[in-house]
């Protein structure tokens, strides 16, 4: 009997070892995003579907909430990884930091934000002719994207029309529909939020507007892409696979996808969204960030007196495409 207890117990003791052997060890990412929104879809497939742990990888999702702060978290080692627009690395190269951040991988080629009035019906840009519209952060991608559309459509800002870059970028909804302003511009699924609740009428869309440019990209400092190129690489195949994945599948299957992370919005508006954002053709197919597109967002830039031409970045120096070409094959 005695002899019975010690073989029970031994075995009991290999079975979790045998266990912990079968585990892959798993590295934590810690990564911060400028906002939550379905804007970046293929960011949360990757989550769900497993990619990220397919690549041995544990990621810690934050929510920066603002360009700036996404980029003070990664600058200053309180993440890993940032994803926010590429203005913030170009600033961060422009102070003559020497371990500025590179990008390793583009997430979205268009703005994701919507216009939403006050008031329904057949829209013109001519609408906007002496009114306000809450347009973000100064010198923010949605906010100089914003004027460049505003430019394009015969309306100058500060002239023909108030942009107000007061408030902060998670707090745009709630000032809309607390009465200030004319306008807003959104992202999803607040737009169709305010939509749904009856404070707010979407539009049209910037990014639709705007043409192409690279909007949200994934960043790192050089100094952490050294240490960690290998723990970059696994991150970027995944975001590669998940990007080829909303690609091949329907609005719906990337709705049921992705809702876990909008608990607050049902299916069928997440599809609806889903279809918005694909409407317009705003996620990169893939990681790969190209020369022009990047060139067309300092046009932007520099066009809305953040960025002298003389200030423009080497692509070179901004931009690592290694880990994006080796992700795709």
């Amino acid at each position: 009997m005695k002899k019975i207890l010690v073989f029970l117990l031994a075995a009991l003791m290999i079975v979790p070892a045998l266990c912990a052997c079968g585990k892959k060890e798993q590295t934590l990412v810690r990564l911060n995003e400028v906002t939550h929104s379905v804007f970046y879809a293929p960011q949360y497939v990757a989550m769900s579907q497993g990619f990220f742990e397919a690549e041995g990888l544990k990621v810690e999702l934050t929510n920066g909430g603002g360009a700036d702060k996404v980029m003070t978290a990664v600058v200053s080692g309180q993440s890993d990884i940032g994803l926010a627009g590429p203005e913030a690395s170009i600033y961060v190269y422009n102070q003559g930091k020497e371990d500025h951040t590179q990008i390793i991988a583009q997430l979205t080629k268009r703005d994701g934000s919507f216009l939403v009035g006050r008031s329904d019906g057949e829209f013109s840009w001519e609408d906007l002719w002496g009114k306000t519209v809450i347009g973000g952060r100064k010198g923010g991608v949605p906010e100089m994207t914003l004027e460049y559309v505003l430019r394009r459509n015969g309306l100058t800002p500060g002239v023909d029309v108030t942009v107000d870059t007061s408030v902060q970028f998670n707090m745009m909804a709630g000032a809309f529909t607390g009465g200030q302003g004319d306008y807003v511009t959104l992202f999803e699924p607040t737009a169709t939020q305010v939509e749904a609740a009856g404070q707010g009428y979407v539009l049209t869309s910037i990014g639709l507007e705007s043409g192409e440019i690279p909007y949200t990209a994934y960043f790192a400092n050089m100094s952490w892409l050294e240490k960690n190129a290998d723990t970059a690489q696994r991150f970027v195949n995944a975001i590669a696979k998940a990007q080829k994945w909303v690609q091949e599948h329907t609005d719906r299957q990337v709705a049921e996808a992705i809702c876990d992370q909008f608990p607050d919005t049902d299916l069928a508006e997440l599809e609806a969204v889903t279809a918005r954002h694909r409407q317009i053709d705003a996620w990169n197919a893939t990681p790969v960030m190209e020369r022009q597109a990047l060139e067309r967002l300092e046009t932007v830039m520099e066009q809305a007196g953040e960025l002298r031409h003389s200030d423009w970045v080497p692509f070179e120096e901004l931009v690592n495409n290694t880990f994006a070409q080796n992700a795709i094959g």
